[in-house]
């Protein structure tokens, strides 16, 4: 194995770690780790990958996602409240920095309307 594949092995571990976490702790969002937890499983060793696109945590986070279908209108909103909130203290924490806070903010309004119009709204029942 290449030292390459242990260090998507070893990220993958991680973003699958901080994902389970983001499951249950509200203000931490599992999709963002999840996905980079596919991204890198996916590079490194076919068996790895394969065990986690068969997970609980996989199908009920990235599955739909992934496959093209879209998002639930729920997750959506979860999502779009964690960046907001997240967002918002690094907002409030650039107090001096105003090019700061302007970047910031078109980065927030471009994560809301990607939320919004780039990503498909399926309804809750196929999740």
């Amino acid at each position: 194995m290449t030292v390459k594949k242990m260090v998507y092995i070893v990220i993958g571990a991680i973003g699958l770690a901080l994902g389970a976490i983001g499951a249950v702790v509200p203000m931490m969002p599992a999709f963002p780790f999840l996905l980079l937890a596919a991204f890198c499983f996916a590079r490194s060793n076919e068996k790895i990958y394969n065990w986690f696109i068969n997970t609980k945590l996989y199908k009920d986070n990235l599955e739909d996602y992934v496959a093209g279908r879209g998002m639930t209108k729920k997750a959506k909103i979860r999502l779009m409240i964690t960046i907001t909130i997240l967002m918002s203290i690094g907002f409030i924490m650039m107090d001096a920095v105003p090019i700061g806070r302007i970047v910031l903010s078109i980065v927030w309004l471009f994560h809301i309307i990607y939320f919004i119009f780039g990503i498909k709204t399926i309804p809750a029942n196929m999740e």
